[in-house]
């Protein structure tokens, strides 16, 4: 007989997925599945190579993959105006950075092609971009503009009025871009995963779903227990986490879809089909 083995399960180590974790962990779902830490660009690779079976996945490389992938019904990382932690810190104004130099984050893919949409499609900017470690300091020795997400994003959105930058919050640019909701990330399964083990799948999202609204209900301990080894006090972190969306509704998937035209338009992924991404059944 053969072995029915745990599920492979991707977990993002930024502060964005903490409250997921943060359920899990107090439910005892992580004692089911073989948990995988690691940063965004990491797991993005392992679920696209068939190393994880069900994790997170950044939402460009969702819409590159999608023929292989089935997604986790009402489950995303996101934001329906700021999310803070996804930020552009700039010297000067988005519409005079023609030509001017881009640092871009190295850990991040939606936010780096959300930032540069936005510049070419929304202010008719073309700069010049280069790949470095997403640190503020380093970045903006070189670059008039950075592209920051996650923790190191947070950091920035403290740290650079007071040395005269401007941040830009991109999920705040993209709802007044657009009037919709951004999707960074989702949740999803390998297709071929998900057709041979649907029991599987179907409890490892409900374990999310589970762990999501536990969190919810306790966002202010989860804050203060964050605090205890983030450099963020725990109104900072309650602040931030009640500004996330973990949702995947209606108003969210017209986000996404929309996101994937202006990605099509700029040669970053594939169009979606018209009836739009494809969810798992159990």
């Amino acid at each position: 007989m053969m072995e029915i083995r745990r599920p492979r399960v991707g977990h993002i180590q930024f502060l964005n997925c903490l409250p997921i974790y943060w359920g899990l962990m107090r439910s005892g779902a992580l004692l089911d599945v073989d948990l995988h830490k690691d940063t965004p660009d990491k797991l993005n690779t392992a679920l696209v190579a068939g190393d994880l079976d069900i994790g997170p996945i950044s939402l460009v490389e969702y819409l590159r993959h999608a023929d292989e992938l089935v997604l986790l019904p009402d489950l995303a990382v996101g934001s329906d105006g700021p999310v803070l932690s996804v930020n552009m810190v700039s010297t000067k104004p988005l519409a005079e950075l023609d030509g001017a130099r881009v640092a871009l984050g190295s850990t991040s893919r939606t936010g780096v092609l959300l930032a540069q949409m936005l510049l070419t499609q929304r202010h008719g900017v073309t700069p010049e971009y280069f790949r470095c470690p997403p640190e503020l300091t380093q970045m903006m020795l070189e670059a008039d503009a950075a592209v920051l997400i996650g923790d190191a994003a947070l950091r920035a959105l403290y740290e650079a009025p007071g040395r005269g930058l401007t941040v830009t919050d991109l999920g705040q640019a993209w709802r007044e871009w657009t009037g919709l909701p951004m999707v960074f990330a989702v949740w999803a399964a390998r297709r071929d995963f998900a057709e041979r083990n649907p029991g599987q799948v179907k409890e490892v999202h409900e374990a999310f779903l589970r762990s999501r609204e536990l969190c919810l209900s306790e966002l202010d301990e989860v804050a203060t227990a964050a605090a205890r080894w983030e450099p963020f006090d725990a109104a900072t972190l309650a602040e931030y986490f009640r500004v996330l969306d973990f949702s995947l509704g209606e108003r969210q998937i017209a986000g996404l879809r929309e996101f994937a035209r202006r990605a099509a338009i700029a040669g970053e992924a594939p169009e979606l089909p018209a009836t739009g991404p494809v969810f798992y059944t159990d």
